[in-house]
């Protein structure tokens, strides 16, 4: 009886961990999503400019890749339980910190500490997902992680500007920052007693002179720093994209969104099958990776095509494909990386193709501001998009000729 007892006590509290893993990546792209969607409002209450927009965009992305360097070590140093918890707290503080902002500097500032809270969140929610659960219930829970951000950036852009209409705009940041202690008083209750399965490490020792010297590092850095851009790109920009090519005014501007990021949902979910398939119909991993990639790039040429209709439902769609083929494209980057890197240093190389796709992000967010701000608008801009897969692709090839696993 006790026993029966224990294992059922083990399964609701690995339940409750995937529960509360889901729900607080979800709040993070929940929190990171307002200021995109109540920029129409933002903008005629400050006066913001399109470069002083982009600057808030950018300070994000700075931020969040220079506290990637160092959320290894602060997750190692103090535990998932305790760096998570934290982190929750000066993001949703900081969230909240947006309704008391009268300036671009504090906008900026609470953007600042925004990302350095929300960057720990993935890292945290990986190593936790790796060390207290099996590997079945692993599986799944890194596969919620994954959709997560997607369910949130579905349901902020339907919630938010109505409630902002309703309410005001500060009340959509309070409310979205109070969320995360809501999660918070779950997180420090639902994961008490939790213990690490079997002799996992919480520290791995990295060579980072071997790590940086090999090619196949550089190969993951160039190709997230290529492709990452986008998914900054279309997060930050598409409710402006939206009320400047359109008219949609801030009531208006959810279900476009949702529609985009429903769509990438999708790709979440679906884009590990591609891969299997063409291995088990023989291809070699090197043949079934880059066929892969290569689908995926191809589907994003479908993005530009948003800028030469006139209906913003067709738009949505076409952009859905888009980021669609990114979650395809992008899981195989991971997969690839998977492959490719001996395992004590994956989690090293994808912080660090984390920190160009941030870096990226910045360059693509900044060069709207400049394009839109010139007169140049969004074309420009849909043309990196729509290229950027196929350039990673190119990159990936010529970098390395033919992919081998890591035990070869």
């Amino acid at each position: 009886m006790n026993e029966a007892r224990h294992q059922g006590m083990a399964r609701g509290a690995a339940i409750a961990l995937v529960a509360l893993l889901f729900l607080g990546n979800a709040l993070n792209y929940v929190d990171r999503q307002v200021l995109a969607l109540l920029k129409p409002t933002l903008e005629g209450e400050f006066g913001w400019s399109d470069a002083d927009y982009a600057h808030l965009g950018s300070s994000f992305q700075i931020a969040a890749a220079g506290t990637l360097l160092f959320v290894g070590w602060f997750v190692d140093r103090l535990g998932v339980r305790v760096a998570y918890a934290i982190a929750v707290t000066v993001w949703s503080a900081a969230g909240m910190a947006h309704a008391l902002a009268q300036t671009v500097q504090q906008f900026v500032a609470a953007r600042v500490i925004l990302a350095a809270g929300e960057s720990v969140s993935t890292p945290a929610g990986l190593k936790a997902a790796a060390m207290y659960l099996p590997v079945k219930q692993r599986s799944i829970a890194i596969g919620l992680i994954n959709t997560a951000p997607n369910i949130g950036a579905i349901l902020t852009p339907l919630l938010i500007p109505p409630f902002a209409l309703a309410f005001g705009w500060k009340a959509a940041f309070w409310v979205t920052g109070a969320l995360g202690f809501v999660w918070l008083a779950g997180w420090w209750w639902g994961t008490r007693g939790l213990k690490p399965l079997g002799d996992i490490p919480e520290r791995a020792r990295v060579p980072w002179g071997t790590l940086l010297s090999d090619r196949k590092t550089w190969t993951v850095i160039g190709a997230k720093f290529c492709i990452d851009a986008v998914w900054w790109f279309v997060l930050f920009w598409m409710p402006d994209f939206f009320n400047r090519q359109f008219g949609l005014s801030q009531g208006e501007l959810g279900w476009p969104i949702a529609i985009i990021f429903t769509l990438a949902a999708l790709g979440a979910i679906t884009s590990g099958g591609l891969y299997p398939i063409l291995l088990s119909r023989g291809m070699t991993v090197n043949g079934a990776r880059k066929t892969s990639m290569l689908f995926y790039a191809l589907v994003v040429l479908a993005m530009p095509l948003s800028l030469q209709t006139g209906d913003p439902w067709i738009a949505a769609v076409l952009i859905g494909l888009g980021l669609f083929a990114h979650q395809g494209f992008s899981t195989n980057v991971f997969g690839m990386t998977a492959d490719i890197i001996p395992a004590t240093r994956v989690a090293s190389v994808i912080a660090l193709g984390a920190v160009a796709g941030n870096l990226s992000g910045t360059a693509i967010i900044e060069f709207a501001g400049y394009s839109l701000g010139s007169g140049m608008g969004y074309v420009p801009l849909f043309a990196i998009c729509g290229s950027a897969y196929l350039v990673a692709l190119a990159f990936i090839q010529l970098m390395i000729p033919r992919l081998k696993l890591a035990a070869e």
